[in-house]
C-alpha cells in the first residue's frame, strides 16, 4: 500500500462511526441473530417484487458501468432492489447474503434459473470466483474492516467494481432544530466520503458520480407527522412547538394527507480493478474451494 498524503485514517473513522451517538455499538451490528431476524420480518412485509422508488434512478446511472453479457457478483442483494435488473441484464448474477430469509424470498423468483447462483455468507467470509462485475448498494453499514471489505470486491472485479450509497443531506427541519432551536441532531456518523478517501488510500482513483433523487413522506395527521420527525434529535425532552415550526416551511396538505418532500443523493463510486497484492496474492489459492460455496 503507497503512503498517502491524507493523515486521517478513514477506516477507524468508519468503525467509529458504526457506534451510536452514546459510543455503544448497536445490537444489530454484532448480533447476527438479531440482524437475522430483522431481514426476516421484514421479507414478510414485502409485495412482489416491492422495491424503493429510487432504486430504478440509481441502476439507471451504474447500468453504464456493466457491459451486455457480464458475470456479476452482487453483495447484499436485500429484497431485490438492483437485483431484478441485473439480472435482466447479465448472463450470469451470484447474489452474496449473510441472510437465509433473503435470500429464500429471492429465490422464489429464480426458480430453474441456473445463471442465477445463491451464496449464503457475510461477504468478509464468501469463497467466490471472479465475476466481471462486482456490485453493492447500502450494504456496507455491518461491514467492520472496510478496507478489506474494498480489496475482495477491487480483487474479484475483472472488469469494474461498484458501490452504491445514499447520502446527505438530513430534513431541513433538523437543521433549523438545531441552529435555532439549539437542540442536538443525530447527524449521520458515517457517509460515502469516507470510501472515497478509503479507496485513494488504497491506492485507488474511483470515480464518483452524485445523483439528485427526491423523497416524499406522506401522513395522516399532525401526530404521525410530528412522531416521525423528530426521532433524530437528541436531546431526551423537546418542545413539539418547535418541531411544528421547524416544520411548517416543508410541509404541504394535499388530498387529505401531510406531504414532504426531501431531496437527498445517491453516490455511484466505481473504479477499473488494479494490482493491489495482498487478496490478489491469495485469490487463487481460495478459488478451488470457491464452488462449495454455492447454494
Amino acid at each position: 500500500m503507497k503512503e498517502s498524503p491524507l493523515t486521517i485514517n478513514f477506516e477507524q473513522q468508519w468503525k467509529e462511526g458504526m457506534h451510536d451517538w452514546h459510543g455503544k455499538m448497536p445490537e444489530r451490528m454484532i448480533d447476527d441473530k438479531l440482524e437475522e431476524a430483522f431481514w426476516a420480518q421484514s421479507m414478510q412485509k414485502k409485495t412482489y417484487k416491492q422495491t424503493d422508488t429510487h432504486a430504478k434512478q440509481i441502476y439507471k446511472k451504474m447500468k453504464r458501468h456493466i457491459p451486455a453479457s457480464a458475470s456479476c457478483i452482487e453483495i447484499g442483494p436485500g429484497w431485490g432492489n438492483y437485483t431484478f435488473s441485473l439480472q435482466e441484464d447479465v448472463e450470469k448474477l451470484t447474489l452474496v447474503d449473510g441472510s437465509e430469509s433473503v435470500l429464500h424470498y429471492l429465490k422464489q423468483y429464480f426458480v430453474d434459473d441456473e445463471a442465477v447462483q445463491f451464496v449464503h455468507a457475510k461477504w468478509e467470509d464468501a469463497m467466490l470466483e471472479p465475476h466481471d462485475i462486482v456490485v453493492g448498494v447500502n450494504c456496507y453499514y455491518r461491514m467492520y474492516e472496510m478496507n478489506e471489505t474494498l480489496i475482495k470486491m477491487n480483487a474479484l472485479a475483472k472488469k469494474r467494481a461498484i458501490i452504491g450509497l445514499t447520502t446527505g443531506p438530513i430534513q431541513p427541519h433538523y437543521e433549523m432544530l438545531q441552529q435555532k432551536y439549539g437542540y442536538k441532531i443525530k447527524y449521520p456518523r458515517r457517509d460515502y466520503i469516507q470510501i472515497v478517501n478509503m479507496l485513494y488510500q488504497l491506492g485507488i482513483y474511483a470515480d464518483c458520480e452524485m445523483l439528485k433523487l427526491e423523497r416524499t413522506y406522506r401522513y395522516e395527521n399532525e401526530e404521525a407527522l410530528f412522531a416521525a420527525q423528530s426521532k433524530k434529535i437528541l436531546d431526551s425532552q423537546f418542545d413539539i412547538a418547535h418541531v411544528k415550526a421547524s416544520l411548517v416551511p416543508f410541509i404541504e396538505e394535499i388530498q387529505g394527507k401531510i406531504e414532504y418532500r426531501h431531496t437527498f443523493y445517491a453516490a455511484i463510486i466505481s473504479w477499473e480493478p488494479v494490482k493491489l497484492g495482498g487478496y490478489d496474492d491469495n485469490l487463487e489459492l481460495n478459488k478451488h474451494a470457491a464452488s462449495s460455496a454455492y447454494l
